[in-house]
């Protein structure tokens, strides 16, 4: 298969998977969903944005679900949360900003996806937006110090449909069967040896089209898609042994902004 090359980051979709709930995160994420609890005072959504805007990527589209309504507040008022200005109640309640802290160069696309939606289906529903060649995809809960550029070469040199990063982390997450730069397997069983999905990819376009379906509301993308993917020889992995960590824990969040309090956060690939 012929891929397009010349698509810059900048205009590849990166597609955010922040539905989700986080029932495992409630001490830390009572009221909020998952992609609001902050690391060193920052959602963790934000996070995940910072790395991929640090390569060039600029265009999100994010899949809403939980509480979707916070996280389109979080972002239409972030001018405010950053700066400092004068609110005169009286008239049309105008601000006046004293301050002009740097924003960030970021088209964001928010769609409401289903409050119970499996993954699959999330991905189906935001087809309409992603208008590029190929996209981008992650979970709203992972985070790392990614090489995506790095990635990004590894699945278009691939010619693959889809190419994700394989990671090491603890054994509660699936095992991948890997054949050289190939995925030959994709399961669900727990292993503590070996690579797992670290869930950055980049899928081809026409991935959505051929394997997705909006209306399949209970197919979690790393099921049957992934897998019917995998033995079509069209999943590629890109290895990466740096730091990567999903926050899905209480436990998890604590030591993530452990990590930022101490400034040991490896993923923090982005200069203030």
């Amino acid at each position: 298969m012929t891929q397009s090359t010349d698509v810059s980051p900048a205009d590849i979709p990166v597609v955010i998977l922040c539905g989700g709930m986080g029932t495992r995160l409630r001490e830390a994420s009572e009221q909020l969903p998952k992609g609001l609890v902050d690391i060193g005072g920052r959602p963790v959504l934000w996070h995940i944005m910072k790395t991929y805007s640090h390569y060039g990527f600029r265009r999100f589209v994010l899949c809403l679900g939980y509480k979707g309504d916070m996280i389109k507040d979080y972002f239409v008022d972030h001018r405010a949360r950053t700066n400092d200005f004068t609110l005169r109640l009286r008239g049309p309640h105008e601000l006046e900003f004293h301050t002009d802290v740097a924003a960030e160069d970021w088209e964001i696309t928010f769609a409401e996806t289903g409050l119970t939606t499996a993954t699959g289906a999330r991905i189906a529903r935001v087809a309409a937006y992603l208008d590029a060649p190929r996209f981008a995809l992650t979970y709203g809960d992972g985070i790392g110090a990614m090489d995506l550029p790095a990635t990004l070469a590894a699945h278009v040199a691939s010619g693959k449909l889809g190419t994700l990063t394989g990671v090491h982390p603890s054994g509660r997450y699936g095992e991948m069967v890997l054949e050289g730069d190939a995925v030959t397997q994709f399961n669900e069983k727990q292993s503590q040896t070996g690579y797992v999905n670290g869930g950055f990819f980049f899928f081809e376009r026409s991935f959505v089209d051929r394997y997705l379906d909006a209306d399949a509301t209970d197919e979690m993308l790393e099921h049957a898609p992934l897998q019917r993917l995998a033995r079509d020889g069209e999943l590629g992995v890109h290895r990466h042994e740096g730091f990567w960590m999903g926050m899905d824990t209480f436990r998890d969040w604590k030591e993530l902004n452990g990590l930022w309090d101490d400034g040991r956060a490896e993923w923090k690939v982005w200069s203030d």
